[in-house]
C-alpha cells in the first residue's frame, strides 16, 4: 500500500484532511501528519513516503526545501502543494521541482485532493507494473543466460569436443577470452546442509553465490568467467595471456581469497577452491575440467574456506572396518548410558583418526552409514528409540556430504538428537524398569544373564518382573536376551574373522553346541550358514 505524508503548520487543515479523505478506499495509507518540514524530513529518513502533500510557508524547513530534499532521496515521489500562496512565482518554483499539482487552501475542496490522490495511485500502479515487467524480463534474460552457460560447461565436460572453432565462438559469447591459455578452477559451497537450510532452496542458494561471483569477477575486469555446474559446484575459467611476468597462480589465489572474504561477509557462505593446471587448448581444458570434477578425494579432506592446487591423492591401504567394532561399542555405550558430554570428543577423535590415516572417502561413508544404522537398530530393539531418522534420509544426506569436516558435524547432530529422543522415550515410559533392564542386557552381552540377576538389579520380585517385561515388550525376558545376543553375534560374524566357537565364548556361552542351537532358533540359520550367506 502506498504511503502518504501530510505536512502543514496549520493543524486544523491537517485534521480536516486526515478525516475527510477516505484513505483505505483509495488504497493508500496515511503514514503521518507533520507540523513542519524538518520533522517530516526526519520521518522520511525512516519510512519514505510515495506521496507528500505539503504547505509551502512553514518554520524550520519550508515546503519547497522539503520537496527538494525528498526528491534527492526518492526522485519518483509524487508531490501536491497545498498553500495559501497563489502568486505565480511560487507555482513556478513548484513546477521546477516537478510537483504534480498545486492547490490553494482558500478554494480547497477535499474532493479535489481525493481525485488527485486517486490519479497518483493509478500512476504509481502503472509504474510499478512496468518496473516489475522489466525486472521479470531482466531476470528471465539472466536466467536464460545462466542456463546456457551451464549447458555449455556441461557439454564441454561430458560430450566430445568435435569442433574447436564452434566452442571458441560460444565461449567468447559468454565473455571468455580465448586468445591464450586457460586456468580452470572448481568452486565448492562449504557446509552445504546448513547453507541449504538457510536459503530454503538450491535455486536461491545458487543464485546468491552466483551473483557474488559475478560481481567479484566483474571488478577485476580480466574476462574471467564463472560457469555454474550444479547446485554446489561451479567452474571459474581464467584466461591467461602470454608474457605476463606475474605468476597466474598467485593472481588467482589472491582473487579467490578476496572472494572468500566477501562471501563470508555478505551472504555468510563459505567457499573453497581447487585450482587446476594451465591448459593451452579447448581439448586440454576439457580434460582438466574432468580432472577437477574427479578431485572429490582431495575435496573430502579439505577444511571450509580452503584454497588448494589440484594434487594427486594417495589413500591408506589399511582396513578402516578393522576398527569398526571398537567404534560401535564406544558409541553404543554413549547412547545407552546417555553420556551427552562424550559425543563431540569421541566423534572428533575418530574423525581425526580417519583424517590422519586418509582412508578413501567412499569407505569412510560406508563405515559411517553402517555405524549409524547399527546403532539405530540397536536402540530400536531396546525400545529406546523412535523412528526419528529414516534410513532413506540418512543415506541421502550422507551421499550429499562432500567433506569429512561436514560429516563430523552430521554425526554429532545424529548422536545428540538420538540422545534427546532416547531420553524423552525413557522419561515418557510408564515402565522405566523395562528400559533399565534392556540397558542392563546391552551392557552385559559378554556374559551369561539370568532373569533373577536382572530382577535383583532392579530391586524387583523375579516373578513380577517376568510378567511385567512380557506385558510391556510382547516377549519373555529370556527371548529378549537371546535375540540381543544373536544380533551381537551377527555383528561379530560380519565384521571379524573370529571363529563361531570364539564368538560364542565372547557372548558368555561355554557350550558351543548350545550356542549354535540358540542362534538357529532365533535366526533360522546356523552361525556358519549366516556368515557364508553374507560373505
Amino acid at each position: 500500500m502506498y504511503k502518504v505524508m501530510l505536512v502543514d503548520d496549520d493543524y486544523p487543515v491537517l485534521e480536516l484532511l486526515s478525516e475527510a479523505i477516505p484513505w483505505d478506499r483509495l488504497g493508500v495509507e496515511l503514514m503521518g501528519v507533520y507540523e513542519n518540514g524538518a520533522v517530516a524530513l526526519e520521518a522520511a529518513q525512516t519510512v519514505m513516503p510515495d506521496i507528500v502533500v505539503t504547505d509551502i510557508g512553514m518554520p524550520r524547513l519550508n515546503g519547497l526545501e522539503l520537496i527538494r530534499a525528498l526528491k534527492e532521496l526518492n526522485p519518483a515521489i509524487r508531490v501536491v502543494i497545498l498553500s495559501c500562496h497563489s502568486e505565480f512565482h511560487y507555482a513556478q518554483q513548484a513546477m521546477k521541482l516537478n510537483v504534480q499539482d498545486y492547490l490553494v487552501k482558500d478554494t480547497l475542496d477535499p474532493q479535489d485532493l481525493e481525485t488527485l490522490l486517486g490519479q497518483m495511485k493509478a500512476s504509481l500502479d502503472e509504474e510499478t507494473s512496468r518496473f516489475m515487467k522489466n525486472d521479470q524480463l531482466r531476470q528471465l534474460v539472466d536466467r536464460n543466460r545462466e542456463q546456457h552457460k551451464e549447458a555449455f560447461i556441461r557439454g564441454t565436460v561430458h560430450t566430445p569436443l568435435l569442433n574447436e572453432l564452434s566452442w571458441i565462438n560460444e565461449a567468447e559469447a559468454f565473455g571468455l577470452a580465448t586468445g591464450g591459455s586457460f586456468l580452470p578452477v572448481i568452486c565448492y559451497i562449504d557446509g552445504q546442509r546448513s547453507a541449504r537450510q538457510r536459503f530454503v532452496t538450491d535455486d536461491v542458494l545458487r543464485f546468491a553465490v552466483n551473483n557474488l561471483l559475478e560481481e567479484m569477477l566483474a571488478e577485476v575486469k580480466t574476462n574471467i568467467v564463472n560457469f555454474t555446474y550444479d547446485a554446489l559446484r561451479s567452474f571459474i575459467i581464467a584466461p591467461v595471456v602470454g608474457g605476463i611476468k606475474t605468476n597466474p597462480y598467485d593472481l588467482a589465489e589472491a582473487l579467490f581469497r578476496r572472494i572468500q572474504a566477501a562471501s563470508a561477509g555478505t551472504i555468510k557462505v563459505g567457499l573453497s577452491f581447487i585450482i587446476g593446471t594451465m591448459c593451452k587448448t579447448p581439448q586440454e581444458l576439457k580434460q582438466e575440467l574432468n580432472g577437477l570434477l574427479g578431485s572429490s578425494g582431495q575435496r573430502f579432506y579439505m577444511y571450509s574456506n580452503s584454497l588448494e592446487r589440484k594434487n594427486k591423492q594417495v589413500f591408506s591401504s589399511a582396513d578402516l572396518f578393522a576398527s569398526y567394532d571398537e567404534a560401535a561399542n564406544e558409541f553404543r555405550e554413549i547412547l545407552i548410558e546417555g553420556k551427552a558430554d562424550q559425543v563431540q570428543p569421541v566423534i572428533r577423535r575418530w574423525m581425526q583418526f580417519i583424517r590422519e590415516e586418509r582412508f578413501r572417502p567412499d569407505t569412510v561413508k560406508d563405515w559411517a552409514m553402517k555405524l549409524m544404522l547399527d546403532l539405530k537398530l540397536k536402540l530400536q530393539s531396546m525400545q529406546m528409540f523412535r523412528n526419528h531418522f529414516s534410513v532413506e534420509i540418512l543415506h541421502r544426506e550422507l551421499l550429499e556430504i562432500d567433506t569429512l569436516e561436514e560429516m563430523e558435524l552430521w554425526m554429532i547432530h545424529f548422536f545428540e538428537s538420538s540422545l534427546v529422543v532416547a531420553g524423552e522415550v525413557k522419561e515418557l515410559s510408564k515402565r522405566t524398569e523395562v528400559l533399565d533392564a534392556c540397558q542392563y542386557v546391552t551392557l552385559n552381552l559378554n556374559r551369561r544373564i539370568t532373569l533373577d540377576e536382572v530382577a535383583e538389579h532392579l530391586f524387583m520380585n523375579p516373578s513380577y518382573f517376568s510378567r511385567l517385561f512380557r506385558k510391556e515388550t510382547g516377549e519373555t525376558f529370556i527371548e529378549y536376551v537371546n535375540r540381543m545376543k544373536v544380533e551381537r553375534a551377527k555383528e561379530l560374524l560380519d565384521q571379524t574373522s573370529l571363529s563361531v566357537a570364539k564368538i560364542g565364548e565372547t557372548l558368555g556361552y561355554d557350550n558351543h553346541s548350545y550356542f549354535i542351537k540358540m542362534f538357529r532358533s532365533v535366526a533360522g540359520t546356523t552361525p556358519q550358514e549366516y556368515r557364508n550367506g553374507n560373505s
